[in-house]
């Protein structure tokens, strides 16, 4: 049983950095705070930070508008309907899914503060404190080695 605690704890430490990462940008992406939409335009670090947790990659999201002659846009006329994306823009979200937001984003919280106080655990009170330290910085640098080479 000790040997099955030794494991976890090194294996923890070495994954909590990533587990804190997604915890966190996952939590940025329950309200699509990494997108750009009617009236809001996310910071930059905060967009690519959302494409690092869904495309791994560390770079903003390269937006290719049309051209005003390749796409030709009829002038509205007061009897014609909204375009499609603008009514559901607009429109409330029923009450179960901004619940169920809420709810995945404290979910998202309780992740990483959990993750975090078992990163301090990990350090703080383990015999082999050297070997958590290079663990935990193994765990931080090897992903970030992986994202800029």
């Amino acid at each position: 049983m000790a040997f099955l605690r030794t494991w976890h704890s090194y294996l923890s430490v070495f994954v909590a950095p990533s587990i804190i990462f997604f915890a966190l940008t996952g939590a940025l992406q329950v309200f699509r705070l990494h997108e750009a939409h009617k009236g809001y335009q996310p910071p930059a670090l905060i967009e690519k930070l959302g494409r690092l947790h869904k495309d791994q990659v560390f770079a903003r999201e390269e937006r290719h508008e049309p051209a005003v002659e390749d796409a030709p846009v009829p002038p509205m006329r007061p009897h014609d309907e909204a375009a499609p994306g603008a009514q559901e823009e607009s429109e409330p979200e029923p009450l179960p899914t901004l619940l169920l937001k809420w709810f995945f984003l404290a979910g998202a919280v309780v992740l990483a503060l959990t993750s975090s106080l078992g990163l301090w655990i990990g350090l703080t009170h383990f015999k082999r404190k050297r070997l958590s330290w290079l663990l935990l910085l193994g765990g931080t640098l090897v992903p970030v080695t992986l994202l800029f080479v």
